[in-house]
C-alpha cells in the first residue's frame, strides 16, 4: 500500500495520499475526482561501515527538516 503524490486539477492543491489498488482518491480539499498522480522521487540515506553519509537521494533540502520531500513540509 504505497503513498502517492497528487496534484488537484481543479484547486490546484498537492497531497499525499495511501492508495489501494487502483483506486483514484479525491483531493481533500475540495472533493473533486480531478486528481494526477505526481512522479514522485525515492528517498533514502547510504551510509559507510563508520556510520557517516556516504550518499543522498531526492528528499528535503532542509537541514534540520525529517520531512521525505519539500511538498510535505511547505518549504
Amino acid at each position: 500500500m504505497p503513498i502517492y503524490e497528487y496534484h488537484c486539477d481543479a484547486c490546484g492543491e498537492n497531497f499525499e495520499q495511501l492508495v489501494f489498488g487502483a483506486e483514484m482518491p479525491a483531493c481533500p480539499g475540495c472533493d473533486s475526482d480531478k486528481v494526477s498522480r505526481k512522479m514522485s522521487a525515492c528517498g533514502f540515506i547510504s551510509k559507510g561501515g563508520d556510520g557517516q553519509t556516504l550518499g543522498r537521494s531526492a528528499g528535503s533540502a532542509c537541514s534540520g527538516c525529517s520531512a521525505v520531500s519539500c511538498s510535505s513540509c511547505g518549504h
